[in-house]
């Protein structure tokens, strides 16, 4: 099985968007690609709305909204405090659990993480455990704006500390008219971190499968991705 995972170097920085955008993507390559978020907060997964049902519509899987994300919580928090919450915590072996039946199903996975890499899934169980669990390499997706250099750099040093491949990084959401912080930032970025900047996104006035496809096309280096894939076979 192949595939990456997706991870953000804070929560609300557009993974799902681009998750689904490089799905797509995938598909129009005429790859055989399903997707996995095995945990979701502060709505249900069969919302339409839902970040799962979204990853449904653009990778166009046949696989069930709860083959997608197996895990739902009611609160709009950090997976493990709103499984608290909600009297169930969810372990690694859970979600591996759910991993076996569903990774023979697709040649290619997208998985898609819960805010950035150290998130708490459960008790002592991060975001990164599940990574390395699944040994698939990242995709990181930053924003753009003042303080991204610190918290994209601190990602990609702590993925780089415990063995984990990074095939670059998506910088999500900069603006119609970019300050100076916005323009300088993904060459520092690339340069501090020594790793590809796959594409600079802009913000989507109006989310709709049409735009996410049309960004993606137009501002993230497909290739690029899949010959950074290629290269840590």
């Amino acid at each position: 099985m192949k595939g990456f995972f997706v991870t953000g170097t804070d929560t609300e920085v557009g993974k799902t968007i681009i998750s689904c955008g490089l799905a797509a993507a995938l598909k129009e390559n005429k790859m055989d690609v399903g997707v996995f978020k095995p945990l979701l907060s502060g709505i249900s997964r069969d919302n339409p709305e839902s970040d799962t049902s979204l990853l449904k519509q653009m990778s166009q899987t046949s696989l069930s909204h709860r083959d997608i994300t197996p895990f739902e919580f009611k609160k709009p928090l950090a997976p493990y405090v709103a499984g608290k919450l909600d009297g169930t915590v969810v372990n690694l072996k859970d979600v591996l659990n759910r991993w076996e039946m569903i990774r023979e199903r697709h040649e290619y996975f997208i998985v898609e993480g819960a805010g950035g890499i150290s998130v708490p899934l459960g008790e002592n169980f991060l975001v990164s455990h599940l990574i390395k669990a699944l040994e698939l390499p990242i995709v990181i997706v930053a924003r753009p704006n003042l303080g991204t250099i610190n918290h994209t750099f601190l990602t990609v040093h702590y993925a780089k500390s415990i063995g984990v491949r990074i095939l670059g990084i998506v910088i999500n959401g900069i603006s119609d008219n970019p300050d100076i912080a916005e323009k300088s930032n993904p060459k520092l970025i690339e340069e501090l971190c020594g790793v590809p900047i796959l594409g600079i996104t802009p913000k989507l006035k109006e989310v709709t499968n049409e735009s996410v496809q049309k960004m993606v096309k137009e501002h993230i280096d497909v290739t690029l991705l899949l010959n950074q894939m290629e290269a840590g076979r």
